[in-house]
């Protein structure tokens, strides 16, 4: 989905944004309290690391809990290994806890996996980023000024098929991604090409390469363009090139799959029918709506193996990492990467972040090297309304303050949320 944190001067007009992750969530009146965990002692960790004592990062994951978040794990890398802690409740109404390496699903987390993809294949030859998209797949009829750049970049100008707000406050419909409408279909199945002919048949936003605008749609392209390349689906050119290689067991593109597997915390969207308030667990949720776009699931470990990964330069030649983490436009995004400053005393991370449509949302931060990283998943119940998107900032500042800035206040901005 629309995921967090680029410039700050899109954040009033992103939030009135169909797939907006601004991730607001409160709890239902009423509920258990949710409480804190302690780092988890019996989590995988790295010897040097699983004496550590940081309770600053337990406060800041408490931070999103008593802001109304159901859930929330976090796992921190650093030259002397891995911490693990969560916080609240992983189900509504139950003292457990989220697991600290439970899965979940990921949303726009996908995004520089499926850029990473296209990126190898230019490496070897079989992609031009510069060429037009249209010479790949022929059969969808696309503008041939459209490159592969322009998708990865989210220039390319094609309409959200989940729906597009524009300046002037109209809204063009696409696919159902949030409210009621999407929770009475959140169990359809999507074809890849069917988003993508349902987002050709509406008017463009620009002309291409002369705007920014972050668009699902790219993203589902890319997957068609490596499966037309490969001449294998996504899901195995995933498995093949970043997942096997990695060790990466925990993550999967789900297709058609609505479960999440073994351990992980639920969430919930809450709604008024017939003048009554219900909360629904809508852990269950078929992600082929946001097929290259969306829909992987992944643990805590497997993003801090891949982010580490990628900006460490295992998965890609140094001019194309290079290519990949160059900021470009109002969105300060990359190939597939947000470029985020955190101001003094804090440097430069590369980040995304995202939500499926509801109740679900993922971080993922590095530091240029790949030696310092922040990967975490939080639950909620959401609603309509979205209820405490100006919260969900200020706890995200709090904890990228803790992990990249030593833990000096004010040195990194609240995060703003971005498309």
């Amino acid at each position: 989905m629309k995921t967090p944190f680029p410039a700050a001067s899109t954040e009033t007009k992103v939030f009135r944004r169909v797939a907006v992750t601004t991730l607001a969530a409160a709890l239902l009146a009423g509920t258990v309290a949710p409480g804190v965990a302690a780092a988890d002692s019996s989590a995988a960790v790295p010897k040097a690391a699983a004496g550590q004592d940081h309770p600053e990062l337990q406060e800041a994951i408490q931070a999103f809990v008593d802001a109304g978040f159901a859930g929330m794990q976090l796992r921190v890398h650093d030259e002397q290994g891995d911490w693990v802690g969560s916080a609240g409740v992983r189900k509504l109404g139950q003292s457990a806890k989220p697991p600290t390496n439970g899965r979940f699903w990921a949303g726009s987390v996908s995004k520089p996996f499926t850029a990473t993809l296209v990126l190898q294949l230019v490496a070897e030859g079989k992609i031009g980023l510069d060429a037009p998209v249209a010479g790949y797949v022929p059969k969808l009829g696309l503008d041939r000024r459209i490159t592969v750049r322009m998708l990865l970049q989210h220039t390319s100008g094609l309409f959200d098929y989940t729906g597009e707000y524009y300046d002037d406050g109209t809204f063009a419909p696409g696919i159902p991604a949030t409210g009621n409408e999407w929770l009475n279909n959140r169990f359809r199945t999507y074809r890849p090409e069917e988003l993508v002919r349902l987002a050709l048949s509406k008017p463009a936003r620009f002309e291409p390469g002369t705007d920014q605008n972050y668009s699902n749609t790219n993203y589902t392209l890319a997957l068609l363009l490596i499966e037309k390349v490969t001449g294998r689906s996504y899901a195995e050119e995933l498995q093949r090139r970043i997942l096997r290689p990695l060790g990466m067991r925990g993550t999967m593109a789900a297709g058609t799959r609505a479960q999440l597997p073994g351990p992980h915390a639920h969430g919930y969207y809450r709604y008024q029918d017939a003048g009554q308030w219900k909360t629904v667990d809508v852990t269950r949720q078929n992600l082929s709506l946001l097929a290259g776009a969306g829909d992987l699931i992944s643990t805590t470990q497997d993003l801090h193996t891949f982010i580490s990964a990628l900006n460490g330069g295992k998965l890609l030649p140094a001019p194309l990492l290079a290519e990949m983490r160059k900021p470009y436009g109002k969105l300060g995004y990359g190939l597939g990467l947000f470029v985020q400053d955190l101001g003094p005393n804090c440097g430069t991370v590369y980040q995304h972040n995202g939500s499926p449509p509801h109740s679900y949302g993922a971080l993922m931060y590095s530091s240029p090297d790949g030696k310092r990283t922040l990967t975490a998943s939080v639950t909620y119940v959401d609603d309509a309304a979205r209820s405490l998107r100006n919260e969900f900032p200020k706890a995200v500042g709090r904890l990228l303050a803790e992990v990249f800035c030593d833990g000096q206040a004010g040195s990194a901005d609240e995060a703003k949320p971005a498309q």
